[in-house]
């Protein structure tokens, strides 16, 4: 007989969709164990699991998928037959509908447009200490997009505003924020997307310790430190308005030591992640909560507690890595909400990571 981990390996489902596929009546397994609770699959039951697992891909709602199972288990391909026909119309009929609900939305962005990068026609200048602009480089540099059908977020946002620099990244799934002091300027606020590759030119040239002398003019964007100078071109997309993403409910905030918890996810327990991310491959989770004492602790493969939250482990990593602090602030709140990571001494640097759904 198969475990439950290697049913969830061979059949292309993770542990917990399993698990709730037995709760759900739609996969039951072979054998449990009266002790351990642990589930047990009969050979014959992996063929099933790689159909689950297909028909859930293809978002066949479970009511259908039992019957297609009753149906295959019964050799009664006509049955299968009709309900994947059935469900095939449902999906071209929804894609339908959804084109029109698309086109009607472009439509109405044509007429309403509120960027986040309004056109300039003055130039902008101002001072930055560059170890301050280094380091929010540094804090927002891991997650910055890089799908070419979103060129909009294939850069960092430099958001100029009230004697203060923000820079901003997201691809998405995760989302960075810093900020730096600034100098000499009193104007309006200003933004641009600089491009990955002057973003990291202009962390190139901040070595030194004195300021360094940021221009923006029109969709020219140049940096000046310690004699020397890059410039390019900002980008020309729309930045979405980060504000508007920031605004989370508050969740339960937990202190912890960086190399420890960083240690923690390393070598604590995973989950398989049936969705797969931006760069098309599978990602493991890594199930987090914050105890009654205030501790966050990595969860077992076992603990499905429902404030649980799941987030990918490598961006996690990224994210307390770029932290650069040894204490950092997580905070959690519901189980879809995204996971915050800040840092005691500065709030308005800040990671946010996109939950994962454990269960299908």
């Amino acid at each position: 007989m198969r475990s439950i981990g290697e049913m969830a390996r061979d059949g292309g489902l993770s542990v917990s969709a399993l698990r709730f596929y037995d709760r759900a009546g739609v996969l039951a397994p072979a054998w449990v164990d009266p002790v351990s609770g642990y589930r047990w699959y009969e050979p014959e039951q992996l063929e099933e699991a790689r159909l689950l697992a297909r028909l859930r891909r293809a978002g066949m709602p479970l009511a259908d998928i039992r019957l297609v199972l009753a149906g295959w288990a019964g050799a009664d391909a006509d049955l299968v037959r009709g309900l994947l026909q059935a469900h095939l119309r449902r999906l071209e009929r929804g894609l339908s509908d959804a084109r029109g609900e698309f086109s009607t939305l472009r439509a109405l962005l044509d007429h309403r447009e509120n960027p986040m990068t309004a056109p300039r026609t003055t130039v902008t200048r101002l001072s930055v200490p560059a170890p301050e602009l280094a380091a929010a480089l540094d804090a927002v540099r891991f997650a910055a997009g890089t799908d070419a059908e979103l060129p909009m977020l294939g850069g960092v946002l430099f958001d100029i505003e009230d004697g203060e620099l923000r820079l901003v990244a997201t691809d998405r799934y995760r989302m960075a924020v810093a900020r730096a002091r600034t100098t000499g300027h009193a104007g309006p606020g200003t933004q641009a997307v600089v491009p990955l590759p002057l973003a990291d030119a202009m962390r190139a040239l901040l070595t030194g310790e004195g300021p360094a002398q940021l221009a923006v003019d029109g969709d020219r964007v140049t940096l000046e430190a310690d004699d020397r100078q890059t410039s390019g071109r900002s980008l020309g997309h729309e930045f979405p308005d980060y504000r508007r993403l920031v605004q989370l409910p508050a969740g339960r905030r937990a202190h912890v030591d960086t190399t420890a918890f960083q240690k923690a996810l390393e070598t604590g327990p995973v989950r398989a992640n049936e969705t797969r991310g931006q760069d098309g491959e599978p990602h493991d989770l890594s199930v987090l909560r914050v105890t009654e004492k205030g501790a966050v602790i990595v969860c077992d493969d076992g603990d499905d507690d429902r404030n649980n939250v799941a987030v990918n482990r490598e961006f996690l990593l990224h994210a307390l890595t770029a932290g650069a602090r040894s204490e950092l602030i997580l905070e959690l709140g519901a189980p879809t909400a995204p996971l915050a990571i800040r840092r005691p001494d500065d709030e308005g640097a800040f990671s946010l990571l996109m939950p994962v759904r454990l269960e299908d």
